[in-house]
């Protein structure tokens, strides 16, 4: 227990980088999306956005946050005892945890020019990672249960 500080500091970090990634990464798709229909260059340059967004911030960090959370969870299972709100964050995350791997997908969608989805959804989209973020957030801090 006396990394636990060290680990969930990292932790804390690395989420925070994840979430850069899940916010970004959908503005980057209403973009793309909306100057496709041009043809334009702006487009390329989107593309190479997106595979670095993803490549170089976003899975490593997501990689790190599930690493180091499980490590958390290993060296704390009493967390498991202390209520309902671990069960609900951990809901959340596998909910967070899809979402990533949506991303994902409508990335390579995109790159190839296969996505029917427009601006307007992917606006939409853009608020699923902000609604999960408050809700983990809240059963972190507040312990409800």
């Amino acid at each position: 227990m006396e990394y636990y500080s060290w680990i969930l500091a990292f932790h804390i970090m690395s989420i925070i980088s994840w979430m850069a990634m899940l916010f970004y990464m959908p503005r980057l798709f209403i973009y793309h999306v909306e100057h496709s229909k041009n043809g334009s260059a702006f487009t390329d340059v989107i593309k190479i956005q997106e595979e670095k967004l993803w490549r170089i911030i976003g899975n490593p960090a997501f990689f790190a946050s599930l690493v180091s959370g499980v490590i958390m969870m290993v060296l704390n299972p009493a967390l498991f005892e202390s209520g309902a709100w671990l069960h609900i964050k951990l809901t959340a995350v596998a909910v967070l945890i899809a979402y990533h791997f949506s991303l994902n997908y409508f990335r390579k969608e995109l790159l190839a020019d296969r996505c029917e989805k427009s601006g307007k959804f992917f606006r939409f989209y853009n608020e699923v990672p902000t609604l999960l973020m408050i809700l983990i957030v809240i059963m972190v801090v507040i312990k409800p249960m």
